[in-house]
């Protein structure tokens, strides 16, 4: 057994017993943020209605049993913003929503509803949208504009190697941690929950993907340090955990 391996066999005994150690919440921690600030809407692009479109609906084993990694996209061919709105609501889309706490209820399941992700894309070809990332703000459906113009998407293709799926995708999500809206409730087993419910959102958007006609290849494979970096997050209390590209299927 190698180092790496006695290390995550460490992890994994230590947090078998975690949920016998005192977490936050009973200590009377400050209670986590579930929501992040409260932009003005002037600064927030507003999406389409989801629930009232007539996209995506299809047969759920026809879709399961299609469902492949896809790496290379239609070049030629932009998301509507009516379909980045569905596989927003898809994968992160707010159903209810607790005023007093900010906690929520949403289309893909969570470990005690915790929600521990904000959504962030690296747009390239989004009709009505420029070139740059924007970040999902999820209880208002609507998008806020990070960062504009192909520098910030080729460093975060060069975060992931540059993977040529990642290069020519029309839409990079990429999935950010707050750990401590898991671990104030589960204290150190937060940290197994973080990525059962990123593999439950990743799969929500392989199947709304195909579901539309567009395909998905998640990733795993990115330099942490970096792909933070260019997004501003301080890689503790907020970090890159998956990512992955999608577009319109090439032919």
């Amino acid at each position: 057994m190698d180092k790496f391996d006695r290390v995550g066999a460490e992890f994994i005994r230590n947090s078998l017993y975690s949920h016998m150690e005192p977490t936050p919440e009973k200590q009377g921690a400050p209670f986590p943020d579930y929501l992040p600030p409260n932009y003005p809407d002037s600064d927030l692009i507003p999406l389409p209605d989801p629930t009232q479109s007539n996209l995506g609906h299809a047969d759920l084993r026809q879709i399961i049993e299609q469902r492949r990694s896809v790496r290379r996209y239609d070049e030629n061919a932009a998301l509507s913003m009516e379909e980045l709105s569905l596989l927003l609501w898809l994968t992160q889309g707010v159903k209810k929503l607790s005023e007093k706490t900010g906690r929520s209820l949403r289309t893909v399941p969570s470990a005690g509803a915790r929600h521990p992700f904000e959504t962030f894309l690296a747009v390239r070809r989004v009709e009505s949208l420029p070139i740059g990332v924007y970040q999902f703000i999820a209880h208002k459906h609507a998008l806020l504009p990070i960062s504009s113009g192909e520098e910030i998407l080729g460093q975060i293709g060069a975060a992931t190697g540059n993977q040529a799926q990642v290069l020519t995708a029309a839409v990079t999500f990429i999935w950010t941690a707050l750990p401590y809206r898991t671990s104030f409730r589960y204290g150190a087993r937060a940290y197994r929950y973080l990525f059962l419910d990123a593999g439950h959102v990743c799969q929500n958007l392989h199947l709304a993907a195909e579901s539309i006609g567009c395909g998905v290849c998640a990733i795993g494979a990115y330099d942490d340090e970096a792909v933070n970096a260019a997004l501003g997050l301080d890689g503790q209390q907020q970090f890159v955990i998956y990512m992955a590209s999608l577009g319109k299927k090439a032919a």
